[in-house]
C-alpha cells in the first residue's frame, strides 16, 4: 500500500464526513451487534460496562447521539473464550437483522466474513487485515468490511523488550509467554522479539500455553528463573491478564504487557497503542456506516496513539528503582 494512497483515501473520508453527519433518522432505533471473544455478558452489561473496551465503545456513541433504549439497540454477546461459536453468534444477529455487527476481536471478524458479505462489519480491533484476507487494502478496504487493525508492523515487540531492559539493565534472562495455539513465537512479531533479545544480551525462554491451560508455562517460568517476564501481544493474553498478573505477582517477577489494563491490574509496566482510544474510534465507523457510508469505502484505521504505563506501586513493592529518564517517558504513571 503507497503511503499517498492511504492518506488521500483517509482526507478524502475526512473532507466528506460533514456531508453524512445530518441528524438521525427521527423515530429510528438502529439496532448494532457487539461480539466479544471472551468477556462475560454480564461484564458488557449496561450503559457503564464493567469491561474497560467495551465501555470506551458505548461511551464512544453515547458521545454521537446514541442512546440505549430511546435510538438504539445493542445486541450484546460473547463466544466467552470458545472460539468455534463465532460463527453461529454470526448467523443469528444477521437473523436479527442488524445494521451493523461490531467485532471485538480478530476471530471474531474472520468468523464474521464467512457468515456475511452483505451486513456491515466493524472491527475494533484486527491483526493484519490485508494479509488475513479480510479487506483488500488498507486505504480500500472493499466488501463489507472496515474499523481498525493493531497491526503496526513487528518492531512495536522488539520497543517493548527494549523498555523492559531499561527497567531491569541487569537482566539477562527473560521469559516470553506466548500461546501455543496463536503460534506467537514463530510469528513476525515472535522473531522480532528473538532478534532483539540477541542484540541486548538477553536470554529468552519460552513458556507457552494453550486456551485456558497455564500451569505447565507457569511452571516452566518458575523453574527457569528468568530476572523479567515478556508477555506477547494477543486477544488471550489480554483476557486472561489478571490470572497472568497474578502469576507475575507472585512470583515477585517485573513484567511488560503490551496494553495499559494489565498494568491497571497490577502489572508493572506496558507499552502499545491504546485499546480504548481503539474502540471509542470504532464508534465513529458504526456512526458513519448507519449514516449511509459504505464499509468499502471507510479506510481502515491504524493505531493513532501509543502509551507507555508504570505503575509505581508495583515497582516498589518489587524494590525497583526506575530511573528518572524512563518515568519522564511515561504517558501515565499509576501511583
Amino acid at each position: 500500500m503507497e503511503r499517498r494512497a492511504f492518506l488521500g483515501a483517509v482526507t478524502g473520508g475526512l473532507l466528506t464526513a460533514p456531508l453524512a453527519a445530518d441528524a438521525h433518522q427521527p423515530g429510528k432505533v438502529y439496532r448494532v451487534g457487539l461480539i466479544a471473544a471472551a468477556t462475560p455478558v454480564s461484564e458488557m452489561a449496561g450503559a457503564e460496562p464493567v469491561q474497560p473496551l467495551v465501555k470506551a465503545f458505548v461511551q464512544g456513541l453515547r458521545t454521537l447521539g446514541y442512546v440505549e433504549g430511546q435510538n438504539l439497540t445493542l445486541e450484546r454477546r460473547s463466544a466467552e473464550g470458545q472460539y468455534e461459536r463465532f460463527g453461529d453468534i454470526v448467523a443469528e444477529l444477521v437473523r436479527l437483522k442488524v445494521d451493523v455487527i461490531v467485532t471485538l476481536a480478530h476471530p471474531a471478524a474472520l468468523a464474521a466474513k464467512a457468515v456475511t458479505t452483505t451486513v456491515p462489519i466493524v472491527m475494533a480491533v484486527s491483526v493484519d487485515p490485508v494479509g488475513n484476507g479480510l479487506v483488500r487494502s488498507l486505504a480500500y478496504p472493499g466488501g463489507n468490511i472496515t474499523g481498525l487493525t493493531i497491526y503496526v508492523g513487528p518492531e512495536i515487540e522488539a520497543k517493548r523488550l527494549e523498555l523492559l531492559r531499561e527497567m531491569l539493565p541487569g537482566v539477562s534472562r527473560v521469559a516470553y509467554l506466548g500461546s501455543k495455539e496463536d503460534k506467537d513465537w514463530d510469528s513476525p512479531w515472535g522473531k522480532s522479539v528473538r532478534t532483539a533479545a540477541q542484540g541486548l544480551g538477553v536470554t529468552l525462554v519460552l513458556a507457552e500455553f494453550t486456551p485456558g491451560h497455564y500451569t505447565d508455562a507457569f511452571t516452566l517460568i518458575s523453574r527457569a528463573r528468568a530476572g523479567g517476564l515478556f508477555i506477547a501481544a494477543s486477544p488471550t493474553t489480554y483476557n486472561d491478564r489478571a490470572l497472568i498478573v497474578d502469576f507475575a505477582d507472585r512470583t515477585r517477577l517485573p513484567s511488560i504487557y503490551a496494553n495499559r489494563e494489565s498494568v491497571e491490574a497490577g502489572g508493572l509496566m506496558s507499552y502499545g497503542a491504546s485499546n480504548r482510544d481503539n474502540f471509542r474510534r470504532a464508534a465513529t465507523y458504526v456512526d458513519k456506516i448507519l449514516k449511509g457510508a459504505k464499509p468499502a469505502d471507510l479506510p481502515i484505521e491504524q493505531p493513532a496513539k501509543f502509551e507507555l504505563v508504570i505503575n509505581l506501586k508495583a515497582a516498589k513493592a518489587l524494590g525497583l528503582t526506575i530511573s528518572p529518564s524512563l518515568l519522564a517517558r511515561a504517558d501515565e504513571v499509576i501511583q
